[in-house]
């Protein structure tokens, strides 16, 4: 993920002027963290993409057999309750949590966290630049999450590896490849074996 931020110390975007500066721009990915900070995210390249779409077609099959929620890509932005408009690379949320929102908030911007999101550290795209995403910021990411409800959430890091493991209340797992990370309570039965193949 590539990033350019905007600080908009003078000007405060409410949640529907955000709404609208993204549905006018649709060729550009927005995210706002907690801060009220813009982002401006570029797109992936081919190995990125293709590990993000294992990922959502892995939730998505789990789901279709289960039935127990909705499954999101990552052009899905939710608003977290704790402030943020983020969009993880794959996002899950219960068919109770989701039932129980308006039409209105499920058409637009979700005001909702999901249960469960997974986060791709990515390669840049640039071969002049570092070849990955910078951690930190990926990892705040997944605190906003925390901070709003999440009860369980994945940050893949392929170029290291590893995966960390979020859960509610709990500190932070790290684990090596090669894995099988259970979706535990939240996702009953859903299993991903990692390295992806």
């Amino acid at each position: 993920m590539t990033t350019v931020t905007l600080n908009l110390d003078t000007v405060e975007l409410t949640d529907e002027q955000f709404y609208r500066l993204c549905q006018m721009n649709r060729d550009w990915q927005f995210e706002r963290t907690a801060k009220g900070e813009i982002i401006i995210m570029s797109p992936v390249g081919g190995v990125s993409g293709n590990r993000e779409a294992y990922l959502i077609t892995e939730l998505g099959l789990w789901n279709r057999q289960t039935q127990l929620g909705i499954v999101f890509s990552s052009s899905t932005i939710f608003r977290l309750p704790n402030n943020g408009d983020r969009s993880p690379d794959a996002a899950w949320v219960s068919l109770k949590r989701w039932s129980a929102l308006r039409t209105e908030e499920q058409e637009k911007f979700p005001p909702i966290c999901p249960n469960f999101v997974i986060e791709l550290r990515e390669a840049k795209l640039s071969r002049r630049e570092s070849r990955t995403d910078p951690l930190r910021p990926l990892q705040e990411k997944m605190q906003e999450y925390l901070n709003s409800g999440l009860r369980l959430g994945w940050l893949i890091n392929p170029q290291d590896e590893q995966i960390e493991i979020y859960r509610h209340s709990r500190e932070v797992e790290i684990v090596q490849f090669p894995v099988s990370l259970s979706g535990e309570d939240v996702l009953p039965g859903f299993v991903l074996n990692l390295p992806m193949t």
